[in-house]
């Protein structure tokens, strides 16, 4: 099993339980309007991290630890997003991006 895949099923899991303890249907609408809302509330806290919004009393610190925490967000739904339209992302990557994510880099 690939490191990515591995990622993905955690998130399928944490996605399917978190779900099922608050009701939600997660329809094929439903994983594409998550990450829309993910890369919105990522959008509004980089503007403020960024110093093109108001930072509501947050200092910097606390808006990188918030600016981490909705790129997990992003992160996760778009794994999500991808499991659940059968996406190959390994061969994407490899296609757009033109490297393998199974092979080691030998980059340092």
């Amino acid at each position: 099993m690939t490191p990515l895949i591995s990622l993905t099923d955690q998130f399928e899991q944490a996605s399917r339980t978190y779900a099922a303890t608050h009701n939600i249907d997660r329809t094929d609408e439903w994983f594409v309007l998550k990450m829309q809302e993910e890369l919105g509330e990522l959008t509004q806290i980089w503007m403020k991290w960024a110093g093109h919004g108001r930072p509501k009393g947050l200092t910097p610190e606390e808006l990188h630890h918030e600016l981490s925490n909705e790129t997990a967000d992003l992160l996760g739904h778009i794994l999500l997003f991808a499991k659940q339209n059968e996406v190959d992302l390994a061969a994407a990557i490899k296609r757009k991006w033109r490297f393998d994510i199974e092979t080691p880099s030998t980059n340092p």
